[in-house]
Parts: C-alpha cells; sequence; structure tokens
C-alpha cells in the first residue's frame, strides 16, 4: 500500500511533467482537500498508508488538475477576504489582486457608506466581502451572466448573506434605474484584450468564462463603459473604485478627468504595478 507521502511525490512529479506551477503545493493540497485534511494535518499523516477508497478519491483530482483545470475549480471552493466561497466554471476566479482592492477600498470611508453597487459581481465575491464588513450597508451586485448571478447567490446563501444583498441581471448599468444613486460602486471588469487571453495560461484561457476576462481588441472598453457611465449614479461625494489592467491608467485618467470626475487616484498592487483606480465624484 501506498504512504500518503508517496502519494504526494508522485503527484508532484506528475504535476511537473504536465506544467503545473507549483506542483508540490498544488498535490498537498489537493490530496489534502480528498481527504479531508488541512497541510498540517497531512504532514502528520505521511507514513500512514492509503486505502483504495482514498486512492479512489484523489485519482480524479489529480486527473483534472493534471489537465490545468484550476486548482480553485478542481476543489470547488476558495477563500476571499475571509470568506469561503464556491468557485466553478460559471464565474471567474477571486484572485489576490482583488482582495487587495477590498481594503484599499474600505481605507476611504472612515464611516460604512450607504449604498454600494457591485458591477460584474461574478462570484459574488466583492459584493459579500463588502457587505460582511459593513454590515449596515445596501448593497447591489450586477452582473449579465445568468449563471454567474446564480453562483453569486449560492456563495450569499452559504455565507449567511443572503439578505444582505441584492442580485440583478444587468450589462453593466442597463437595468440599474436612472437616478438612483451610490455612496460606492466598485468594479473587476474584463481588462485583457483578446489577444492577451489568447496568451494566457491554459488555466485562464480554457477554462475561466472568457466573458470574465476579455473585454475584446480594445482591453480597457468595458472600464471605459463603466467610467462614462458611472459618474450620474455616484451620490456627491461617492467613489468608483475599479480593478484595472496595469498598462491603461494614463488615458483612464484622462477620461475620467473628461467625464467631471472631481478627483482621481491611481493605486499600486502589491508588486508595484498601478492595478487601481480610484475616481471620485
Amino acid at each position: 500500500m501506498l504512504s500518503v507521502l508517496e502519494i504526494i511525490k508522485r503527484t508532484t512529479g506528475f504535476f511537473e511533467q504536465r506544467g503545473v506551477e507549483s506542483p508540490r503545493l498544488n498535490a498537498e493540497l489537493l490530496i489534502g482537500h480528498a481527504l479531508g485534511l488541512k497541510r498540517m494535518q497531512l504532514y502528520l499523516q505521511f507514513e500512514r498508508p492509503l486505502t483504495e477508497a482514498e486512492l479512489e478519491k484523489i485519482r480524479p483530482l489529480v486527473k483534472r488538475r493534471g489537465g490545468r483545470e484550476p486548482l480553485q475549480y478542481v476543489m470547488g471552493e476558495t477563500e476571499f477576504s475571509g470568506l469561503k466561497l464556491k468557485v466553478d466554471r460559471r464565474a471567474l476566479i477571486p484572485r489576490p489582486e482583488t482582495e487587495r482592492l477590498i481594503e484599499l477600498v474600505m481605507q476611504q470611508f472612515a464611516s460604512p457608506p450607504a449604498t454600494v453597487l457591485d458591477l460584474g459581481t461574478g462570484s459574488g465575491a466583492i459584493a459579500l466581502a463588502l457587505a460582511k464588513a459593513w454590515p449596515g450597508a445596501v448593497v447591489t451586485a450586477v452582473d449579465k451572466s445568468e449563471e454567474a448571478l446564480a453562483l453569486a447567490r449560492e456563495n450569499a446563501e452559504a455565507c449567511g448573506l443572503a439578505g444582505r444583498v441584492k442580485f440583478v441581471s444587468s450589462d453593466w448599468f442597463t437595468a440599474v434605474p436612472a437616478g438612483e444613486k451610490f455612496t460606492l460602486i466598485v468594479a473587476n471588469p474584463p481588462y485583457l484584450s483578446d489577444d492577451e487571453t489568447a496568451a494566457a495560461q491554459p488555466e485562464v484561457k480554457d477554462f475561466e468564462p472568457r466573458m470574465a476576462l476579455s473585454a475584446g481588441a480594445n482591453s480597457a472598453a468595458d472600464l471605459e463603459r463603466i467610467i462614462r457611465a458611472a459618474r450620474p449614479y455616484l451620490a456627491p461625494g461617492g467613489l468608483l473604485a475599479c480593478e484595472t489592467g496595469i498598462a491603461q491608467h494614463q488615458a483612464l485618467v484622462a477620461l475620467a478627468t473628461g467625464e467631471g470626475y472631481t478627483r482621481t487616484e491611481s493605486l499600486r498592487d502589491l508588486t508595484g504595478r498601478e492595478r487601481y483606480l480610484l475616481a471620485f465624484g
């Protein structure tokens, strides 16, 4: 019988052959998930022989990851801003860059905003994180993908936040009533071009929804649309906060200034690249 450690080593080697990034870490996380063990618990059981029933749980997951399906989709969940979220191919996988956006946005408010609009909510990550952080805020989340909205509602229910977020089917602002005002509008829209998406890793281009990744030939097209449309929806002194591509800020700042925003800021991610645009009403 094969031990836990032997299976980890074999899986690591298989992942290395298939070009999986961080193969040992992926092996440990996936095997731990299959066995219902955290990594530290896994380490304490390295010498334990695995039963055939346990191996049957591990094999299909390893095969999927070896096919370059994202680890989060294989495991079916991910951690985001203190929430455990269900993730699958209906929506983009929430990323650390977007957790940083949440942190930066929260730093802008001395007291919780009254109303929040999350554009392109996907899995619901941003809306749910803000609803948890600001229990008094009225949070609305929109997406044009009905599949993504279904996933977001499932996450709201699982996180105990189902009554805290209103989910609306909308292509950006199309179904948001004219005249409605928000203290905060936040968006993580597609900001890759078609060419950039095609050049991405298999985990991204072959599995994550293309409509959540690519804005078309012009990578900034959705950001430009949001900046133009958001200004009338901002309450006085309100904030539009967007996650962006790293080479788009000069043009986006100029656009926001021309659209009448009173002030803009470009903020950097943890790698030092311009990633977040703040535009104030």
